[in-house]
């Protein structure tokens, strides 16, 4: 940009008189004039910018609350877990053990109780709507989770003081595993192997080698200890109030073992076998409550964890087949 002539007026000659610049001011002229004008523009960039895109603060402010909003999804998957985990020990809580020791069971909506309304997170409509929803229902999920939680805690400490007063009858319940082997099929309509056709199966078994040991799940008095029908070598333990249980297709008894015999829990009293209608070695076993077979996965709860329970639960209802 060149620097324009300037005037000055000469009162003495009347007349305007240039002013004239030299090189050098011209130079510093032109150069304090373009800078000025990329000091301007580049002003109105930074604007510009700073408007679309946002402050280094901003910036770090937006990458801030991505990276929480991921972590909040992931927390709010985490307790969408847990849940799933609390109600499985519920489910086990309510079929096991408050069902053995007489006790009413707790539904799942008593456990899931009330848990509050939207109007009690309305605090959080400030922030945007995705925002504002994996709040709200972490939030929601955790207060749930949390309330699920004493009431399991409030379970157990009931179930301890019921075990606790019924002491003598808990020593008697069938509620160990009578074998170490793994169950191969459970309690309910199963395809029969040799018969080769669909009918009630009144136990579960467990996959055992020939001389596998066998011990009583519970105190109780040896009723039965010979050959019985399809059951092959037969042993029947009735361990009082109402509970009977039976060890089918044996190769044989302990020492001592015969009708009338008093047995602990853990006792050894028999070893498996193949005898009977069956398609190979194996321990058929069953509870009897008042007469009446019931599924004996419910009572094996003494040296199962939750884990082995829940691992068992899903061996037996995939097993369509009975191996007597």
């Amino acid at each position: 940009m060149s620097l324009k002539n300037h005037y000055f007026y000469d009162e003495h000659n009347c007349e305007f008189v240039p002013v004239n610049h030299s090189n050098p001011e011209r130079i510093v002229h032109t150069i304090c004039v373009w800078l000025l004008c990329g000091i301007v523009l580049g002003g109105i960039g930074i604007s510009v910018l700073s408007f679309a895109i946002g402050t280094p603060a901003e910036i770090a402010l937006k990458a801030e609350n991505s990276a929480l909003k991921k972590q909040l999804k992931v927390t709010r998957q985490s307790i969408a877990k847990l849940d799933r985990q609390v109600d499985q020990l519920a489910k086990i809580d309510n079929n096991m053990y408050r069902s053995l020791l007489g006790m009413e069971t707790i539904s799942l909506d008593e456990r899931k109780g009330g848990a509050g309304g939207a109007d009690v997170y309305s605090e959080y409509d400030m922030y945007s709507e995705e925002t504002a929803d994996i709040l709200k229902s972490t939030a929601q999920n955790l207060e749930t989770l949390e309330q699920s939680i004493d009431i399991q805690q409030s379970s157990f400490e009931d179930i301890k003081a019921s075990y606790n007063k019924n002491s003598e009858k808990m020593l008697h319940l069938p509620a160990i595993k009578p074998t170490n082997g793994d169950i191969v099929s459970g309690f309910g309509k199963r395809y029969h192997p040799i018969l080769k056709y669909r009918r009630q199966h009144d136990g579960i078994d467990f996959l055992a080698n020939v001389g596998s040991k066998i011990f009583a799940t519970g105190d109780g008095v040896v009723k039965h200890a010979s050959r019985k029908g399809t059951y092959g070598r037969l042993l029947i333990i009735d361990h009082e109030f109402g509970y009977e249980t039976y060890y089918g297709h044996l190769s044989s008894f302990a020492k001592d073992i015969r009708p009338g015999t008093k047995v602990k829990r853990g006792q050894l009293v028999a070893y498996s076998g193949n005898t009977g209608l069956s398609s190979g070695p194996h321990l058929h076993y069953e509870v009897h409550r008042d007469g009446d077979p019931v599924d004996p996965l419910h009572y094996l709860f003494v040296d199962v964890t939750p884990e082995e329970y829940t691992r068992y639960q899903k061996i037996a209802e995939s097993s369509d087949k009975s191996m007597d």
